[in-house]
């Protein structure tokens, strides 16, 4: 084998609520080509070694607190001081889930020169990584894109102006309308209880219909409650961030705001999630039994023999997630020796690790069952 090319604490209060390493709830495979040697690319397959990057797939809870105009008066028509007295916006980090995948080193492709009539193959992704030899290779995944989901209902600004008459609307005092709202707001809830016990004066005329209406009167209920107490809003917002560990130390990932969530490492307006590597292990070569350092076979099949880091997470001193990595570009480059697997009678078969391109299965290839 040959080589081509040789802010504040609440921020951070609910983060230790789901933290793993782990693949994302929702992915989709990845593409992967199965590779021969013909005459067009005259008997010679070009594969490449990966680096390990990590995809950090981060979900916040966005949180809008939106004050009703009639909080002061809550406590005297709707008996509660458990009420929203001004605006605010907050941002928490809830998850973070951290999956290595391998992204192509341009320093790393190989080419794996075979004679006319060789069964060899290999097995790449789409980017041209090695997979596999003489096997196909395990299906790979990539993670999901951004999500953002909303909670629970929200009620349109000033939405209870839908459900008051004439009067609420004529009227130049404050006080007035608070009171025109509450006898509106007990009007709803006795319409409800008519309905639910069957005592109203025009009851609907199937379950379907009973169900519309109590809908739309809770409906009504919770945009005139929400006139007093104010509304409290979340949303669950996901984004992914993409890391190459390079040189050991800290570097800022990106930074949450209060008033705009995820924002650009760059960007001061929010705090810093900072990602700190710390190399745990540097691979070496391996030795023969004499303790002599192995030489790299003549054209032989490469691989990659990871070293280990410790990959942290931060925000304003809080952990996000922490683990020991498999790391790619911390460890060295061996091969295999392509006799194995250009035997005609009982050829080898192989299978790496997509994000670290460690060798994970080694074996004959008459056993596989695929």
């Amino acid at each position: 084998m040959a080589s081509i090319a040789s802010h504040a604490a609440r921020l951070a209060a609910p983060l230790l609520a789901a933290l793993w390493i782990a693949a994302p709830v929702s992915v989709e495979a990845q593409q992967t080509k199965i590779l021969t040697a013909d005459k067009h690319n005259e008997y010679g397959l070009v594969y490449t070694l990966p680096l390990t990057a990590l995809e950090v797939e981060v979900t916040a809870v966005r949180t809008v607190r939106k004050a009703g105009p009639y909080y002061q008066y809550a406590r005297k028509y709707i008996g509660t001081e458990k009420v929203v007295t001004e605006d605010s916006e907050q941002w928490t980090i809830e998850d973070v889930r951290v999956t290595p995948v391998g992204v192509p080193d341009p320093e790393a492709r190989y080419l794996m020169q075979l004679k006319s009539g060789s069964p060899t193959y290999i097995g790449v992704a789409e980017d041209g990584i090695l997979l596999s030899v003489n096997a196909r290779p395990l299906e790979q995944a990539q993670t999901a894109s951004e999500l953002v989901q909303p909670e629970q209902e929200i009620f349109a600004d000033k939405e209870y102006l839908q459900y008051v008459g004439g009067d609420f609307l004529a009227s130049q005092s404050k006080a007035k309308q608070a009171q025109m709202l509450a006898e509106s707001l007990m009007e709803i809830r006795e319409a409800k209880v008519s309905l639910t016990r069957g005592t109203a004066d025009q009851m609907p005329t199937d379950g379907r219909q009973l169900e519309l209406m109590l809908n739309s009167l809770a409906h009504q209920e919770g945009a005139l409650t929400a006139a007093f107490v104010g509304t409290v809003s979340s949303e669950r917002v996901r984004r992914t961030f993409t890391f190459t560990p390079d040189e050991e130390g800290r570097s800022v990932l990106f930074r949450m705001s209060d008033f705009a969530g995820f924002v650009d490492a760059d960007d001061y307006s929010g705090d810093p999630v900072n990602v700190d590597v710390k190399v745990t292990g540097q691979a070496t070569m391996p030795v023969d039994s004499k303790g002599e350092e192995k030489k790299f076979p003549k054209d032989g099949v490469a691989y990659c023999i990871p070293g280990t880091a410790r990959i942290s997470l931060s925000l304003l001193g809080n952990p996000l997630w922490e683990r020991e990595l498999e790391i790619a570009q911390y460890g060295v480059v061996f091969g295999l020796d392509p006799r194995l697997f250009n035997d005609r009678k009982q050829p080898s078969y192989a299978r790496f690790n997509a994000a670290t391109g460690a060798l994970e299965e080694f074996g004959q290839a008459t056993d596989l069952n695929e």
